[in-house]
């Protein structure tokens, strides 16, 4: 049913202005830049551990390399189980990355709705969601490396429907993982060319101005960039019967 739907208002839906969609990114950005800034520290303080724990493999590597060498069966089981490491850190970064956007994109429907809820940037980190992350987390990776291996252009492509994953994750989180990407393929696909258009521009605005201010100042910008992908989704999809609204309603009656 949701798959369903959802490509119903994807075929329907109306043609998108750049401009309009620019300037409501602007608005929405003078509401939640704080709410992006506490996401993005946030994302670099759990990640960052991660990436710590990467060195120990190339540390065990580099300090007894001879030892390693000098039976190449352990060499070669060495290098399996660097791979390993390497793809169960990407699953668990990627995973983290998109529960917390997804929270952010949570809050920004608040925002935009008006609606008094409590900013919650753990929202996805809940046992109900963990394998579907996992999930969305390895799907998203496989597809980036086989785009990869296929040289740029198809890389360039799927960036877009890959990017979706986040935001249709985050308004329908009991939607099988199949639905979320074949949904998100299906938007990215019928609005590519508008949506890299307003990531490239959104992107490169947020990152010159982040420089004017010091770098320091990219932090408090950079989330400017994800905001185009939150705005045309709920152009073309809407949020109809959302959880938010109906609680907004109840307290406004």
């Amino acid at each position: 049913m949701f798959l369903s739907e959802f490509e119903q208002k994807v075929n329907r839906a109306k043609t998108l202005d750049f401009g309009a969609l620019f300037s409501e990114a602007i608005e929405l950005f003078k509401k939640v830049w704080v709410q992006g800034l506490i996401t993005i520290l946030i994302s670099i303080v759990a990640i960052l551990p991660l990436y710590c724990i990467v060195y120990i493999p190339l540390l065990m590597l580099g300090v007894e390399p001879e030892l390693i060498g000098q039976n190449e069966d352990v060499y070669v089981s060495f290098l399996i189980f660097i791979g390993l490491f390497f793809i169960v850190f990407g699953i668990v970064a990627s995973a983290v990355s998109i529960a917390l956007m997804s929270a952010f994109y949570r809050i920004c429907k608040q925002k935009d709705l008006g609606v008094s809820l409590k900013d919650d940037y753990f929202y996805y980190f809940k046992k109900a969601y963990f394998m579907k992350l996992i999930k969305l987390a390895i799907v998203s990776l496989a597809i980036s490396v086989l785009a990869s291996l296929l040289f740029l252009f198809p890389l360039i492509y799927v960036i877009v429907p890959i990017s979706f994953f986040t935001v249709v994750f985050a308004f329908n989180p009991e939607a099988r993982v199949t639905d979320i990407v074949k949904a998100s393929f299906k938007l990215g696909h019928k609005k590519w060319l508008i949506t890299f258009g307003l990531m490239l521009v959104c992107g490169f605005l947020a990152e010159i101005v982040g420089m004017l201010l010091c770098f320091v100042g990219l932090f408090a910008t950079l989330s400017f960039a994800y905001l185009p992908l939150y705005i045309i989704y709920k152009e073309v999809i809407g949020f109809e019967n959302s959880e938010e609204e109906s609680v907004f309603i109840e307290t406004t009656i």
